[in-house]
């Protein structure tokens, strides 16, 4: 009789099963990058996952994020994505925490959750990366961080790096300052060396102040470039976790 882990298993052996069914995840973010990344994580065979995010769906998030259909709008990320890694294996033990990081309480945060043998930063703000690399890198824990998605077309682009060799990105430069003032070293991100385009309708987005009005966003997103940015995440974490050689 044919089980979820048949075609892995031809690949991975059991023994490389075994580890991941062993291991334990931390995926902090759900949006299009974190909840492909938790899906594909979820059908890899990992037997633990803690899932952080703060939002509700919204009816922009259907375009790309792997939780998100009519049905989903206005519940929870962390709900819909346990229910989902449920749905795809019965036996995942998933820690599920609607709860916005705060950069200052970050260590608190996450302290108090089960500790993770990786950790995927699929979030979008700049000061939470930081804050998630300092730490991990504190818990001496792997971590692997996502840079910028919008307003970008070609997944070919996509790579992944130490922060300190990135390039073009600009959540990467940001990130590769600011990582050098803090210390925080050896960054393996996930980046595109793509430059972003011009967003049609962006000056209209942007009030006389200098603001993006309300409603309005000058990000925009493809619907398959987060997800195959959380399929390349999800990827390496397994990768790592078997000890596969990186090509």
């Amino acid at each position: 009789m044919e089980t979820a882990a048949d075609r892995s298993r031809l690949i991975l052996g059991n023994e490389g099963l075994a580890k991941l069914e062993d291991a334990a995840v931390m995926v902090l973010g759900l949006g299009g990058v974190g909840s492909a990344c938790a899906e594909a994580l979820a059908r890899g065979g990992v037997g633990h996952l803690v899932l952080v995010d703060r939002d509700v769906v919204t009816p922009s998030n259907i375009n790309r994020q792997a939780l998100a259909f009519q049905s989903t709008v206005g519940r929870a990320k962390t709900e819909v994505m346990r229910e989902m890694v449920l749905d795809i294996n019965p036996a995942c033990d998933v820690t599920a925490v609607q709860a916005f990081l705060d950069k200052d309480r970050l260590p608190e945060q996450l302290g108090a959750l089960p500790r993770p043998d990786y950790v995927v930063d699929a979030i979008d703000t700049i000061a939470q990366k930081l804050a998630i690399a300092l730490w991990c890198q504190g818990m001496d824990l792997p971590l692997v961080s996502a840079m910028g998605g919008a307003n970008k077309l070609d997944p070919t682009r996509l790579r992944f790096s130490r922060i300190e060799k990135t390039s073009i990105d600009p959540i990467a430069r940001i990130m590769r300052k600011e990582c050098r003032k803090r210390g925080i070293r050896n960054l393996t991100v996930l980046y595109s060396d793509e430059q972003p385009l011009e967003v049609l309708g962006k000056y209209e987005a942007i009030d006389e102040n200098g603001f993006v009005r309300a409603g309005e966003s000058i990000l925009g997103t493809m619907s398959y470039f987060p997800p195959i940015m959380g399929q390349m995440l999800a990827s390496k974490v397994i990768r790592d976790i078997v000890g596969l050689e990186q090509p």
